[in-house]
């Protein structure tokens, strides 16, 4: 099945901006929604708003970690695309993650069927558990985490406002109010207008890089709302030529999560150990590993073209002031 949505496409160049629209459509992309929504599916309402803003509090307080030195932002950077741009993550005690991987971006990752890169979580919830205990990571135990937050009495007073007065604050809800915050990162695009319908939004040339994107086959693994987000098979056509490096080959079946392209020309170095630092290579390397097809520098200028449309605008955040500790507050640990 696979195979076959890799090797079917056809190159037919030269639709116009309402029928490219609708072969944008017809090929499985889909614009980001808008209004109710996308509230209904980021939860951003006026009723979550205390959680969301407990949320950001938490998802930059590196006094989660057991080090006190690393957050949420440390590798997921809200100022630089999500991500921390370097090819390997970062963790407890300067340790580089053991497989190589990358921090993919947090942006859009709302609309991901899947997290991490070997897709063990389908939601941010329990995506967020994840990275507080791995001893590469922030390398926090729960039950300290919840001792150092239930030690603060101004978290403990935002937990109460917003999920009331007789809430448990546990490893879970702790995960849960950061996933909350996480699901409102999402940038809308002009490529969204674009697709529904403002063929304006995009100049001609970033138009004729997504055609050439969708007749290559790109749109097999890239598509949906977040063009990406999904488990797919690495090296359909080939070996990926950096598989070496960490040796990561997805999970139990071989797939490994598809990154969203949303906002891709802020998120390098790319693929899952970070091996590309020029898109152009990347486009490349995709091409010829997975759809079996050669894609010429013009071609991958055209298609690097078009991601300049997917480069979205972002909520603004301001850094929050973190409440201060007590002395009942667990020291910081750095074995």
């Amino acid at each position: 099945m696979v195979s076959s949505m890799l090797f079917g496409a056809t190159i037919a160049f030269g639709a116009s901006g309402g029928d490219l629209v609708k072969k944008a459509l017809d090929s499985g992309l889909k614009p980001m929604p808008t209004g109710a929504e996308l509230d209904k599916i980021t939860g951003n309402t006026k009723q979550n708003q205390l959680k969301i803003e407990l949320g950001k509090k938490l998802y930059f307080d590196p006094r989660i970690s057991s080090s006190n030195l690393i957050s949420c932002n440390t590798c997921h950077n809200l100022g630089l695309g999500g991500t921390d741009v370097v090819p390997a993550a970062i963790g407890h005690k300067w340790t580089m993650n053991l497989q190589h991987l990358n921090s993919p971006t947090v942006y859009n990752s709302v609309f991901n069927s899947s997290q991490f890169w070997d897709g063990r979580s389908a939601h941010l919830q329990d995506q967020a558990k994840g990275p507080m205990q791995a001893a590469p990571e922030m390398n926090a135990k729960p039950e300290v985490i919840i001792a150092k937050i239930t030690s603060i009495p101004e978290y403990v007073i935002a937990f109460k406002k917003a999920y009331g007065n007789n809430v448990k604050i546990d490893f879970d809800i702790i995960a849960d109010t950061i996933a909350i915050f996480e699901k409102t990162l999402v940038t809308p695009s002009r490529y969204d207008d674009f697709l529904r319908g403002n063929t304006k939004a995009l100049s001609t040339q970033e138009q004729e890089g997504l055609e050439l994107f969708i007749d290559k086959g790109c749109v097999a693994c890239h598509n949906d709302i977040n063009l990406g987000g999904t488990l797919q098979p690495l090296g359909v056509a080939k070996e990926y030529k950096f598989a070496n490096v960490g040796g990561f080959s997805g999970n139990k079946d071989g797939m490994v999560k598809t990154p969203t392209l949303r906002n891709i020309l802020e998120t390098m170095p790319y693929f899952h150990n970070g091996q590309y630092w020029d898109v152009k290579d990347a486009i490349k390397e995709m091409a010829s590993i997975q759809l079996g097809v050669e894609i010429s520098d013009g071609e991958a200028k055209k298609i690097e073209t078009f991601f300049n449309s997917l480069t979205g605008t972002k909520p603004e955040i301001i850094y929050p002031m973190l409440p201060a500790q007590t002395l009942d507050t667990p020291k910081p640990e750095f074995q």
